[in-house]
């Protein structure tokens, strides 16, 4: 019908009517028929699936119609240090950041923001960081992984709570949330367990001009995690360096012979000199050993030929004791025959005994006497 309009909204709806682009009221469920011969009227309809009022002038319509949105239409603002948790019918969907304002239906959809101030707390209860950061359900709520820095402290360790660059806190382990608002926040972790750190492949000049390639290992921890901070830009990156340092030092003050002779030396040099400036800094090696000496090809060759040359020295050196002690031997022996003719006789039937095993025929004249005296006969 001319001038006639109908409309019609659902249960699950709400609509603006707008009088020559002016909100004039909130139109509930059901049938409505407008009279608008000028066609000054118009009408929009929103889902209530949506509790938020999306509309450029919301806001506006909300401060400037209180008597028209009363009942329909609530509108939240947040102060600058304010945040914002909204909740669904109890089921929390989205942070808010400071200084927001939106406009909620009142309907099907019961809306709750709670505030929260941030001013001089910018740390979450633990209790709230763990609904925050770990919901129930799969879908992750609006804006956490934004406006929230959630970190998680691991047992032997600890976190650094760094607030516009300065360390103002220690994490113990568990999970740890913040605010990101209005402040730049960083969380380092340091582990507290003793750990490995390896220095390999120094090219080393020793005392008499030997390039040598050593590996290290050093075992070390963090005592004090405020302190190595505090001192060191990059704790690891500054002991690496200190061992670098500490073995060029000591093996350039030794000779290759030395540092073959003993290496326990080398490593207790080194311990000693690391450990000492670990301490003034938070840091505690408790270890430090050369793992590898590594020769270069012709200086391998070299020191093989002297280790050949000196072990068969020594194989001489025993050989020519052990003909001496023989010779020695024999002489006491021959002196004791010739004191004790009984023992002479006996020597003289032990070797009539060997020659003997070894020949086929054996001719004798004499008899018996023959055999015991003539056949073996030493005359002095």
């Amino acid at each position: 019908m001319l001038g006639f309009q109908r409309v019609v909204i659902a249960d699950h709806e709400r609509g603006l009517l707008l009088r020559d682009r002016r909100l004039h009221k909130v139109l509930g469920p059901g049938s409505y028929v407008l009279l608008d011969p000028l066609n000054r009227d118009s009408v929009q309809v929103f889902d209530l699936g949506n509790p938020v009022l999306d509309h450029p002038q919301a806001e506006l319509w909300a401060r400037t119609h209180p008597e028209v949105c009363e009942g329909q239409l609530r509108l939240v603002e947040l102060g600058d240090e304010q945040v914002g948790l909204v909740y669904y019918d109890g089921r929390f969907v989205e942070i808010l950041p400071p200084s927001t304002r939106r406009v909620y239906w009142l309907g099907p959809v019961e809306v709750r923001v709670d505030r929260v101030d941030i001013r001089d707390s910018y740390e979450l209860p633990r209790k709230l960081a763990s609904v925050l950061v770990r919901p129930r359900g799969e879908v992750v709520p609006r804006g956490v992984a934004t406006h929230v820095l959630a970190t998680q402290v691991a047992e032997q360790s600890v976190g650094l709570l760094i607030v516009e660059g300065e360390l103002v806190k220690v994490l113990e382990p568990g999970l740890h949330a913040f605010w990101r608002f209005n402040r730049n926040i960083q969380v380092e972790h340091l582990d507290t367990r003793v750990q490995a750190m390896d220095v390999a492949g120094q090219e080393i000049l020793s005392r008499d001009k030997v390039s040598l390639r050593l590996n290290l290992t050093a075992l070390y921890r963090v005592a004090d995690a405020v302190r190595a901070r505090k001192d060191l830009r990059d704790p690891m990156d500054w002991l690496y360096r200190e061992l670098q340092l500490a073995l060029r030092q000591a093996v350039g003050s030794r000779t290759l012979d030395a540092l073959l002779g003993n290496k326990d030396e080398l490593d207790r040099s080194v311990f000693e000199q690391v450990g000492s400036k670990g301490r003034e800094h938070g840091l505690e090696v408790t270890s430090v050993g050369v793992k590898d000496v590594i020769l270069p090809g012709d200086m391998k060759e070299i020191l093989n030929q002297v280790v050949a040359a000196e072990k068969a020295a020594q194989a001489n050196i025993i050989k020519r004791r052990e003909e001496t002690a023989a010779t020695r031997s024999l002489l006491n022996t021959a002196k004791l025959m010739d004191d004790n003719p009984t023992l002479k006789r006996l020597k003289e039937l032990e070797v009539l005994e060997k020659v003997t095993e070894k020949v086929d025929r054996l001719t004798v004249f004499g008899g018996m006497e023959g055999v015991l005296n003539d056949t073996v006969r030493i005359n002095v």
